[in-house]
């Protein structure tokens, strides 16, 4: 039986680079109870979950390439195949937060309830789009609203999944506190892990794997590797007008989070507590460009980083 939670407060762009689909391709849905699939020229990309029993809150699961590799880990997991770690937290591609008002949201204490479609997905200007409200809920009480906006724009050989969400609460203030565990965040599949697979965590101050990367702030950050004889990975880029830079929490075990809340956690600097008062609202947005091309040489983050900025001031994308 599902139980309501919510959607990811996202914008969705999907953007592709490379050749891996023979014709222009075309985005497509199809909606079933608690989620929606995206397929990408009829091949299914990834599921956007609103409804699930464990997972009290939105994501994407089983995010597949162009080339139909799958780039996150496996869910629901088989620990055999994918370990059998953080399964209802990690559960693919995921915006969630350990401290709202002292809910935690993250590992499931709290939740987040779809409240209903904004927007139905639909197709324009080549991008498919839908739009949601989410309701953050902790004993009944509802903390803040989301407005959540997905939009799919499909190109080549990779797709850029964009975040945009709106906090807001009329009545009463809420706040972020300061953990690890908030933010915009991927957990890759096994394949691809620096420990135990083949993968490399890279920011883009040329900094490499969890040892050099944790805790620091960048522009983006890719988790990649081969899959197939092909270089896969997920690039997560925090949108330069949040209130803040990302500092970034990754682990070699295949985790990357971008999360501009978490100063002392991250950071040892000072504690921190992003409030937002009554009328007003907090603007998130991210993006991760899902990659495939046939050698790392010829996938550039840093490219990637400069079309994701571009599309997100595109008149076409709204």
């Amino acid at each position: 039986m599902w139980k309501p939670t919510s959607a990811l407060s996202m914008v969705l762009i999907l953007s592709q680079c490379g050749g891996a689909f023979a014709a222009e391709p075309t985005v497509g849905f199809q909606e079933k109870p608690g989620q929606v699939n995206v397929l990408i020229s009829g091949q299914p990309a990834f599921t956007y979950v609103y409804q699930d029993d464990a997972t009290l809150r939105p994501y994407f699961s089983n995010v597949h390439t162009p080339g139909n590799i799958r780039v996150t880990r496996k869910h629901p997991i088989d620990s055999q195949s994918e370990g059998g770690d953080h399964g209802t937290m990690h559960p693919g591609i995921w915006l969630a937060f350990g401290d709202i008002n002292g809910a935690d949201f993250w590992r499931n204490r709290a939740q987040v309830v779809h409240a209903g479609f904004v927007e139905k997905p639909h197709v324009k200007n080549g991008r498919g789009m839908f739009s949601v409200k989410n309701e953050y809920r902790h004993d009944g009480k509802l903390i803040c609203t989301e407005t959540c906006r997905y939009t799919i724009l499909p190109q080549e050989s990779g797709y850029l999944l964009a975040s945009d969400s709106t906090f807001a609460n009329d009545d009463h203030p809420f706040a972020f506190g300061d953990q690890e565990e908030l933010g915009f965040g991927v957990r890759v599949n096994r394949k691809l892990r620096v420990k135990g697979g083949n993968g490399r965590i890279l920011n883009a101050d040329g900094l490499k794997d969890e040892k050099q990367v944790w805790g620091k702030a960048t522009d983006w950050c890719d988790y990649s590797g081969t899959i197939n004889d092909r270089h896969v990975g997920l690039t997560v880029m925090p949108h330069p007008d949040n209130f803040r830079r990302s500092w970034f929490h990754v682990r070699d075990y295949g985790l990357m989070l971008a999360n501009p809340f978490g100063r002392k956690a991250l950071t040892g600097g000072d504690k921190s507590s992003v409030s937002v008062q009554p009328g007003e609202t907090l603007r998130l947005r991210f993006g991760v460009f899902i990659h495939d091309t046939p050698s790392a040489e010829q996938y550039s983050p840093a490219a990637a980083y400069r079309d994701y900025l571009k599309e997100t001031q595109s008149p076409n994308a709204s």
